[in-house]
């Protein structure tokens, strides 16, 4: 039995066949493709005839895209989105698309409306739901969307009306028509959360092409029969029905396969993690072998949202970072040849000075015609380096949670333009295989489930709250694709709401389990 696990980066497209062991039978790495499609295709195209194995023995195919998060980044392939905010009049002072990029807003068409619903901080009702009101709206933007956000006023407390207007809108535009609701998606703080939302609803046609994208590429090679997934932003995975519903939940899958293919390969599950690309280096840590989550808002395309995100540091740093010196100052990045490094590195016969030069130059990697750089000075290299260094060293320190050195994993691609010694680490680990981790740590992952919701400890008790966020998290996970028997809790966390005179606390439940 096998397992395929593919990782599309910004420079590179990786990917690797593990048998029933975990055991790397064959990597390949191929150009990424400006339509994504055809580099996942070559690669795997390229997998398959390294590996020489038989293709109906691979029963599992995991794929880590970038492709929702180019969408956003881009303002490309996105639907038109319709905006119901369940809560006026009492949010009407700040409306849907407040503080938003105005051309983010006019390519999702810009239609929202706020109607009555909603309920109060502590449970108790803000209105009921028209059904009249939302049937009239509903008519009214007929043929004009292709999504539907809908976000009620602390949702995170009680959902149950957020699911009622999904219910309308099911049965006016049928059951398949998208509809994305906010408790499913964002944690408290309603503008936040209402971004994260519409996000999630505009990317539905791009995942739909990403995913049928992918299974008509293994298709094409033979493999008919191996259950896909996708790959989750917390290390984890999920089925292709689930991530259809929560396509946004693919944006920084990247960093995390990477983080959680170290893990597996260093054999550690508390460390710092540092992937080096061919343009950007990712850095996060592992906390218990997943990635630390952000606690923060963090912003997607410009814009604020609330939803689990991994809290990883990104900077311009790759194996095709371009190098110049202008009036006596050295400058690495944050520009990039990216997937041209083939043809524009001067190792590869091109007239651009990348990073990967430099490591040539210096003996640090052994890739190209060595003689092409051998007119660099040595001592010009070695000042590039020290750049690299001083642009690491910074990065390392932010994500520090104390001032002592740390132990770091290197991995990805791009790693051998790292210099061995870094200020601020203790011991740096090179993991064998290591420039394929991100495939590795997307072949390798579980299926989890995650649950958030606000608990009133004084009229529902701690351990029945506890019991129900787990049950429902559970949920998520075989939704997502986990074999009941296997999940397991891996994370509890609880935030009591100061401000709340009833003991609220926001729960947050996370299991993890096996693949189906």
């Amino acid at each position: 039995m096998y397992r395929i696990g593919i990782d599309v980066g910004g420079t590179n497209t990786d990917a690797i066949i593990l048998n029933e062991d975990h055991q790397l039978i064959h990597a390949v790495k191929s150009p990424t493709s400006l339509d994504i499609r055809t580099g996942i295709e070559t690669s795997l195209r390229q997998l398959l005839q390294g590996a020489n194995i038989d293709k109906n023995q691979i029963t599992h195919a995991m794929l880590g895209t970038t492709q929702c998060t180019n969408a956003i980044v881009e303002r490309k392939k996105l639907a038109q989105v319709g905006v119901i905010r369940l809560g006026y009049p009492a949010t009407a002072s700040v409306a849907p698309y407040t503080s938003w990029p105005e051309d983010m807003v006019l390519k999702l068409s810009g239609k929202y409306a706020l109607v009555q619903g909603g309920y109060e901080y502590d449970g108790q009702l803000l209105g009921e739901v028209d059904e009249g009101e939302i049937t009239a709206l509903l008519e009214e933007w007929r043929g004009s969307i292709e999504s539907i956000a809908v976000i009620g006023v602390f949702s995170s407390l009680k959902n149950d009306q957020e699911f009622h207007v999904r219910d309308l809108i099911h049965q006016m535009y049928g059951p398949e028509f998208p509809v994305s609701c906010s408790s499913l998606i964002g944690s408290v703080g309603l503008i936040e959360r209402e971004n994260a939302t519409i996000l999630n609803a505009a990317l539905c046609k791009v995942i739909e092409t990403t995913t049928e994208g992918f299974v008509q590429a293994l298709e094409e090679e033979g493999i008919l029969d191996a259950a896909v997934f996708l790959c989750q932003n917390d290390g984890t995975l999920m089925s292709v029905d689930y991530a259809k519903q929560f396509p946004i939940l693919t944006i920084a899958c990247g960093p995390t396969n990477s983080i959680r293919g170290a893990s597996y390969l260093a054999k550690i599950k508390d460390t710092m993690v540092l992937d080096v690309g061919g343009t950007t280096s990712d850095i996060g840590v592992l906390q218990d072998g997943f990635p630390r989550e952000s606690s923060v808002a963090v912003e997607v395309g410009d814009i604020r949202t609330n939803f689990r995100m991994p809290d990883i540091i990104s900077v311009g740093l790759g194996g095709g970072s371009i190098v110049r010196s202008e009036n006596g100052k050295i400058t690495v990045g944050p520009d990039s040849v990216g997937y041209r490094i083939g043809q524009e590195a001067l190792v590869f016969g091109g007239n651009t000075l990348t990073t990967t030069d430099i490591a040539v130059r210096l003996g640090l990697a052994d890739v190209g015609d060595q003689s092409l750089v051998a007119h660099l000075d040595e001592d010009f290299a070695k000042q590039v380096q020290d750049e690299i260094a001083a642009i690491i060293e910074q990065t390392i320190d932010k994500m520090k949670t104390s001032s002592g050195d740390v132990e770091l994993v290197l991995v990805g691609g791009g790693s051998v333009v790292i210099p061995d010694t870094i200020r601020g680490v203790s011991h740096m680990i090179k993991p064998k295989n290591g420039g394929v981790a991100n495939a590795i740590g997307a072949c390798i992952a579980q299926i989890s489930g995650q649950y958030e919701q606000i608990y009133i400890y004084s009229t529902e008790p701690r351990e029945a709250a506890l019991r129900d966020a787990r049950e429902k998290a559970v949920k998520q996970a075989v939704l997502a694709g986990a074999d009941p028997a296997t999940v397991e809790l891996v994370e509890v966390e609880e935030t009591p709401l100061a401000y709340h005179p009833g003991n609220a606390t926001r729960l947050r439940v996370k299991v993890v389990g096996n693949m189906k």
